[in-house]
């Protein structure tokens, strides 16, 4: 594993996290009639969370403190299992799919009992329901991705997309735009997006994502915020490079460097703005309406594995 590989990788995905997420609330502004914050909002409030001093409660452990580090280094570990430019992995002889999948229930696993440790009843609440929804998003995600996978022989995701790739057209078929539009539903329930949570929300009974991380301040919020961001940035990659896999970087080198990166970008831009125009268009469901929508992702995911081998796999 070369070493600026994986210095590239993690510069992309944590380096432009976070201008994706200010894209995303400035273009929901734009659509409100609203002239909202810069794009690079998301920096300065980065910036100015690591100069804080954080502030912790008598009732919380070792485990409330290291939680953030532990965030942090899984979704950083997840960023270098999904292809981004390219489909040449820091991580890929390491792990595929399910290790993905895992690692990101690690993170949520120990938010979820950090959310715990400060005795805060927001915390619990936004907790437990954070497990729910990940009990409901996971078997749709691993119904969509292998879906996908079994036309190209892998679940490993660098020669999944390669595979993908030599498809072409072939893969503008049933099975692929039902797992996509399951992947999509996942992808809006694990960063707590609308209408399944509420990003920007300061109401603490409608809170799950941010309620496990109502006490968190100063560099701990920061360094969750961050990963958070990354983890958005990583689902981005998996569903354009999934699902449109072509104008990536096959081959060991840096010849087409520039236009697989600003392919990736514009993929990533079109993700963007798709969710911008959802979430400010719905409302957040109810908390006890998501259920539905993710039994509707799951049936989307079911769908396409049995619409793959309907046509002949």
């Amino acid at each position: 594993m070369e070493i600026g590989s994986v210095l590239l990788q993690w510069g992309l995905v944590f380096g432009l996290s976070p201008l994706i997420s200010g894209t995303i609330k400035k273009l929901e502004a734009f659509f409100q009639s609203r002239r909202g914050a810069s794009v690079f909002q998301p920096y300065y409030d980065l910036i100015k969370r690591f100069r804080k001093d954080a502030v912790i409660s008598e009732h919380a452990s070792w485990l409330f403190r290291a939680t953030p580090y532990i965030v942090f280094a899984a979704v950083a570990a997840a960023a270098l299992l999904v292809p981004t430019w390219t489909s040449l992995l820091p991580l890929g002889f390491a792990g595929d799919i399910i290790a993905l999948v895992y690692l990101f229930a690690l993170a949520r696993f120990f938010t979820a009992l950090a959310g715990l440790e400060a005795g805060s009843a927001f915390g619990g609440m936004g907790s437990s329901r954070e497990m729910v929804v990940s009990a409901l998003a996971e078997p749709s995600m691993m119904l969509a991705v292998f879906s996908v996978a079994l036309t190209a022989g892998s679940i490993s995701l660098g020669p999944a997309v390669e595979g993908l790739a030599k498809s072409g057209i072939d893969l503008i078929n049933p099975a692929h735009i039902l797992a996509f539009g399951a992947l999509f539903v996942v992808a809006l329930a694990e960063n707590g997006r609308i209408p399944v949570d509420n990003p920007a929300t300061h109401l603490e009974l409608t809170m799950i994502h941010e309620g496990m991380i109502l006490e968190y301040s100063g560099r701990g919020l920061a360094l969750i915020e961050w990963a958070s961001s990354a983890k958005q940035l990583v689902f981005f990659s998996l569903l354009g490079n999934l699902f449109i896999p072509m104008g990536m970087e096959m081959r060991d080198g840096f010849s087409t460097l520039l236009l697989s990166l600003s392919i990736f970008f514009l993929k990533v831009l079109v993700l963007a703005v798709a969710i911008a125009v959802i979430e400010s268009s719905l409302a957040k469901l109810r908390f006890f309406r998501v259920p539905e929508l993710l039994g509707a992702s799951f049936v989307l995911s079911l769908a396409a594995l049995v619409t793959f081998y309907i046509m002949g796999g």
